[in-house]
C-alpha cells in the first residue's frame, strides 16, 4: 500500500482519536517516519479537530471567570451603620436584604455559566465520538467492499430452513487462503442467551459438521459481515442457533440456513 492509499484508508483519523491497537499505532508511526506526506496528514487532522472544538466552545475565558468570582467575594463585606432613628435601622435591614438577594443572584448566574460550560464540553465529547463512529463504519464498509470485489472469494448462498424459512445468509469462501466471511444480515435477531454458530460440512461419505465459529459480534456489527475461522475444503455451510458459547455439535432442530459450496 502506497502513502496515498494509506492516507485515504481512514486509519489516520482513528490514530488521532486513540482508537487503534498498539500494533496499529506502531505501524502508523513507521509510515509517518517513512513518508512526510503521512506525517503532514496527521498534523492536518489534529488541527481540524482542534479548530472544530474551538468553533463549538463559548467565548468565556478563565480570566473572566476569575473576575466574576473576585467581584462576588469582594461584595461580602457589609458596611457597619449607626442608625439615628428607628427608620434608619429598618433601612439598614432593607439594604442587607437587597445585598443578600443580589449576592444570591450573582451565584445563580455563576452556576448557570458553569452548567453551560459543562453542556458544551459534553457536546464536544459527543461530536468527537460521532466522528470516530463514522470512521469505524467507513472502515468496516471498505472491508466489506474488498471482500465482495475479491474474485478469489466464492459466494455461497445459504437458504432458510424449516425453523426459519424467511431467513437467509451468504458465505464468502476463499479456496486459496481458506478464510470464511459470513454475511448474517438476513438472520433474525437471536433470542437472549442464544448465538448463531457456523458449521463447515462434509457431505460425503458421511455428514461431518465442524464448527468454524460463533457470530457473537452479530449485535454490534454495523455491516453484519463477520469473519469466522478457516475451513478446509468444505462441501457446504450451515448456521444453527445454539446456547451462548456455542455447542460441540449442531442442533439440527435449530438449523436456520444451509447451502452447498
Amino acid at each position: 500500500m502506497n502513502s496515498r492509499e494509506y492516507i485515504e484508508s481512514g486509519i489516520l483519523e482513528l490514530y488521532v482519536f486513540g482508537k487503534l491497537s498498539e500494533e496499529e499505532i506502531a505501524e502508523v508511526n513507521q509510515m509517518a517516519t517513512q513518508y512526510p506526506e503521512v506525517r503532514e496528514e496527521i498534523k492536518a487532522i489534529e488541527s481540524a479537530v482542534i479548530n472544530l472544538s474551538h468553533s463549538v466552545a463559548p467565548h468565556l475565558s478563565a480570566t473572566n471567570f476569575e473576575k466574576i468570582r473576585a467581584e462576588l467575594l469582594g461584595r461580602s463585606k457589609v458596611i457597619e451603620m449607626k442608625p439615628k432613628t428607628n427608620w434608619s435601622q429598618y433601612t439598614g435591614w432593607v439594604a442587607a436584604a437587597v445585598l443578600v438577594v443580589g449576592f444570591g443572584l450573582q451565584f445563580y448566574k455563576l452556576n448557570q455559566t458553569n452548567e453551560t460550560l459543562n453542556n458544551v464540553s459534553n457536546q464536544k465529547d459527543l461530536l468527537q465520538e460521532s466522528v470516530v463512529d463514522l470512521e469505524l463504519k467507513k472502515k468496516e464498509s471498505e472491508e466489506v467492499l474488498a471482500i465482495l470485489r475479491d474474485t478469489s472469494n466464492v459466494a455461497v448462498a445459504l437458504a432458510g430452513q424449516q425453523v426459519a424459512p424467511e431467513a437467509f445468509a451468504k458465505a464468502y469462501y476463499n479456496k486459496t487462503t481458506k478464510t470464511v466471511f459470513i454475511d448474517a444480515s438476513g438472520l433474525p435477531e437471536p433470542p437472549k442467551g442464544m448465538v448463531y454458530q457456523v458449521w463447515s460440512l462434509q457431505l460425503e461419505p458421511v455428514l461431518t459438521p465442524t464448527s468454524i465459529g460463533i457470530l457473537d459480534s452479530y449485535a454490534t456489527s454495523s455491516t453484519k459481515v463477520i469473519k469466522v475461522e478457516n475451513a478446509e475444503s468444505p462441501q457446504a455451510f450451515g448456521i444453527t442457533l445454539e446456547p451462548a458459547g456455542g455447542s460441540a455439535s449442531p442442533t439440527l432442530e435449530q438449523l436456520y440456513t444451509l447451502g452447498k459450496v
